[in-house]
């Protein structure tokens, strides 16, 4: 069953990269599909897992010895896989989200979606700096 969900959850979050990837300009893509609706899926499928999966007292967050306990669990590693899955697709349709407003060309946001995809913070972090050296390094405007 555990497999099975992993290749849903993974199916999913596909669906919404390749939403990004194809409509990154459009709401629909970076605001319902990618912004709320599969990432708001994978949340539900992550609290399930973890409410059925979950064993306390086995592992924490004290320690890398202890999370690596956590992760002993083989439904417990795949809940924080559903978690990676579903924060990175949120900030992928952030990026692509702002990168409307701000006018980023789909050039330089395509690589830093799919390096979100693939390397989360690598992604996010060559965005920002993208973003404000396309300011002129200007601070961050409130929104």
């Amino acid at each position: 069953m555990l497999d099975t969900v992993f290749s849903a959850a993974n199916a999913l979050a596909t669906a919404g990269w390749l939403c990004l990837l194809t409509a990154p300009r459009s709401r629909w893509s970076h605001g319902w599909v990618a912004g709320i609706g599969i990432p708001a899926l994978l949340s539900v499928g992550y609290i399930v897992l973890m409410a059925t999966q979950w064993r306390p007292g086995h592992g924490g967050f004290g320690s890398l010895t202890q999370v690596s306990q956590l992760f002993e669990s083989r439904g417990v590693l795949l809940a924080g896989w559903v978690h990676y899955l579903a924060f990175d697709l949120f900030i992928g349709a952030w990026q692509a989200r702002r990168a409307t407003e701000r006018g980023i060309s789909r050039w330089i946001l395509s690589p830093c979606l799919v390096l979100t995809f693939l390397l989360g913070p690598v992604g996010w972090l060559l965005f920002i700096t993208a973003d404000l050296a396309g300011r002129g390094g200007n601070e961050p405007r409130s929104n």
